[in-house]
C-alpha cells in the first residue's frame, strides 16, 4: 500500500513519534491526515485536520467517526508509560491498559467499517516491551504484551476482509517518554520513515530501528510467529466448517 493519495488517522500526535508520523505521511503525499490529540494543535499544512481525540474517551471516538468519511490507514500511536512501578498499585496498571490496550481496541472497532470499505490497514505501535517485559516499567510491558495479542487476533479475524494489520516493535525512540533512559535511541523521524517504508512493502511486523532490527529476523522465523500463523488458520477452518 502506497501512502500517496491516502487518508490517514494517527493518534497521539502532539509531539515526538506522532508528530513525526504526521510529517512523514505528508512527505509521502497523503491526501488527508487526521491528527488526533487530547487538545487540537494547529498545523500549517492544509492537508492536516486536527481531531480532539482521547482514545480512552468513547464519546470523542464516536465524534471522530462522524467527522471522517473515508479512511485508508489507522495508526494507533497514542500511549502512556509510568516508570518505577512495582505492580503493587492496580490503578497504575489499569491506567496503562486503558490507553495502550483498550484505546487501540476501541479505535479499531470504531473505524473498522471504513477500513474494510477501503481495504486499508491498521498499524499498532507496540514496542519491544510487547515481546519481553521491561522491569523498569512492568505495567507498561503488560499492556503492550496484551496489545500484541489484540493485534495478532485482529490480524487473523479481518484477513478475509482485505484489511492489513501491522505491529511496530520499536526500541527506544528519542521522545519525552524516554528522556530518562540513558540508552541509544532512534530519532522520531527515522522511526516514522521506517514505519511507512514497511507499510508500503506490506511487512506485517515492523522493526524500525537498529535495536529492534537486531531481533527482527529471529522473531519472524521463531516459534511465536510460527504459532501465530498456525493458530490464524483456525479462523478460516472455523468459517468453512
Amino acid at each position: 500500500m502506497r501512502i500517496d493519495d491516502k487518508t490517514v488517522l494517527i493518534t497521539g500526535t502532539n509531539r515526538g513519534i506522532g508528530r513525526a508520523l504526521v510529517e512523514e505521511a505528508l512527505r509521502r503525499g497523503a491526501r488527508r491526515v487526521y491528527a488526533g490529540t487530547r487538545r487540537p494543535l494547529p498545523y500549517s499544512d492544509q492537508r492536516v485536520t486536527p481531531v480532539t481525540l482521547d482514545v480512552t474517551n468513547a464519546a470523542q471516538i464516536q465524534e471522530a467517526v462522524k467527522s471522517i468519511e473515508l479512511l485508508d490507514i489507522l495508526i494507533n500511536n497514542a500511549g502512556v508509560v509510568q516508570y518505577g512501578d512495582d505492580l503493587s498499585d492496580r490503578s497504575v496498571l489499569e491506567r496503562q491498559l486503558a490507553t495502550n490496550l483498550f484505546g487501540p481496541h476501541e479505535m479499531t472497532r470504531a473505524f473498522l467499517p471504513l477500513l474494510i470499505r477501503s481495504r486499508g490497514a491498521v498499524v499498532n505501535n507496540l514496542t519491544l516491551a510487547a515481546l519481553a517485559a521491561v522491569p523498569l516499567s512492568p505495567a507498561y510491558s503488560i499492556s503492550k504484551a496484551a496489545a500484541l495479542s489484540l493485534t495478532q487476533s485482529l490480524r487473523a479475524l479481518v484477513a478475509g476482509s482485505g484489511v492489513k494489520v501491522h505491529a511496530i516493535f520499536s526500541g527506544p525512540v528519542d521522545t519525552d517518554m524516554t528522556q530518562s533512559l540513558e540508552v541509544r535511541k532512534a530519532s522520531p523521524e527515522s522511526f516514522a520513515q521506517a514505519v511507512f517504508d514497511a507499510v508500503e512493502k506490506g511487512q506485517e511486523d515492523i522493526f524500525p530501528d537498529p535495536m529492534s532490527g537486531a531481533v527482527g529476523e529471529g522473531w519472524r522465523n521463531g516459534v511465536s510467529k510460527a504459532l501465530e500463523r498456525q493458530f490464524s488458520e483456525l479462523v478460516g477452518a472455523s468459517a468453512n466448517s
